[in-house]
């Protein structure tokens, strides 16, 4: 068995620690965590989805109604961007954020997205 890629290993650390931020009722350190998660897994369709999900949750748990609807929204247009390649780059998946906008990527995070450029 492979073991998995750096990128995919940095994923599964980021939102294992946002899972632990909202099992302590942190939704908002949680949300730090599930944007580099968001960066990380947005070109995995399981993994953008995935996200985006906890990202609702975190939202839900904050009562941020703002960002509930745009997780929400995104979450419909996670299958329409992977089915027409229209991933914009370094996008943080918040709703504080155009969810069409490409955005800088921190260089640790583009070290990463780089080693690992195929899909998965």
């Amino acid at each position: 068995m492979n073991s998995p890629s750096l990128r995919i290993a940095a994923f599964d650390a980021a939102v294992a620690a946002a899972r632990a931020h909202l099992a302590r009722g942190e939704p908002a350190a949680a949300l730090v965590q599930l944007e580099r998660a968001h960066v990380l897994g947005q070109r995995d369709f399981s993994r953008h989805w995935q996200v985006h999900g906890l990202m609702l949750r975190a939202a839900w748990d904050l009562a941020d109604s703002r960002e509930v609807r745009g997780q929400l929204l995104r979450l419909a247009l996670v299958p329409l961007g992977h089915l027409a390649g229209r991933l914009p780059q370094g996008n943080t998946g918040r709703s504080n954020v155009s969810a069409f906008e490409p955005m800088e990527i921190e260089p640790e995070v583009r070290r990463l997205l780089d080693q690992d450029a195929g899909p998965r």
